[in-house]
């Protein structure tokens, strides 16, 4: 663990409970610096692990990414093809570094349309890492918020079609229940890198009251600093939930 130099004792007590990260400027970065976008895919998954480190210190209880969208298998294949190889590297280091430093590792999305290989991976890393009991990190792997919904809907359906369920218990807490992240708290912050101001159909039923930082830096470029002047940013923030 490396020495919290960021902020105050009082602040700490203050530290969400849950940051999402939407991982956007791969391709940028590399493109500003005359590069291929797969080196900015490379940079980046560097960027998701220091991120990790860095919330694990910190005292973040869950640290959820946005990895790879139902959208993005409409990328180019060779494009495709490097994330898949550098998810796949990621998972062989974390399977030893992270269970390390006490590091759970979880996934949402349909992963069954996955490559085998990697498929394997994410279930030994999910054994691995299932005893951990510090900073739980969810990847998203060909995730889609809209999707996750209607996941959720369906097997409220087929819960309600076999009986074990009536028509008034489908509450938004049983469709909580149903979602990947069911059992955890909603996103208190998600950060935005990239320049964008959009949502990009990122964990749409958790969010309903997450705060958003959103700034120009690209993913790559995210250091510490930077994820320590959005969390402070949040910090600051009146959160009403709807009350006064």
């Amino acid at each position: 663990m490396t020495e919290n130099t960021y902020f105050t004792p009082e602040e700490m007590a203050n530290m969400p409970r849950h940051i999402a990260c939407i991982m956007d400027g791969n391709g940028r970065w590399a493109k500003q610096r005359g590069l291929p976008r797969t080196a900015g895919h490379k940079e980046g998954s560097e960027t998701f692990r220091r991120a990790a480190e860095f919330m694990s210190d910190i005292g973040v209880q869950y640290f959820t990414v946005y990895a790879f969208s139902t959208e993005n298998w409409k990328r180019p294949a060779e494009e495709v093809a490097v994330i898949m190889g550098l998810l796949e590297k990621y998972l062989r280091e974390a399977i030893s570094s992270m269970v390390e430093k006490n590091i759970r590792l979880n996934f949402f999305g349909d992963t069954s349309v996955l490559p085998a290989k990697l498929q394997r991976l994410i279930e030994e890393t999910r054994g691995l890492s299932a005893h951990c009991s510090g900073l739980t990190v969810n990847v998203c792997l060909n995730y889609g918020g809209r999707l996750e919904i209607a996941r959720a809907a369906r097997l409220a359906a087929e819960a309600y079609a076999a009986g074990k369920i009536r028509a008034e218990d489908i509450t938004p807490e049983y469709l909580s229940g149903q979602m990947y992240s069911a059992g955890m708290p909603d996103p208190d912050l998600i950060i935005r890198p990239g320049g964008e101001l959009r949502l990009s159909n990122f964990l749409l039923w958790q969010s309903a009251y997450s705060e958003y930082y959103f700034t120009d830096r690209l993913w790559p470029d995210m250091d510490e600093a930077a994820f320590a002047e959005a969390i402070r940013a949040f910090m600051h923030r009146n959160r009403r939930f709807g009350g006064l």
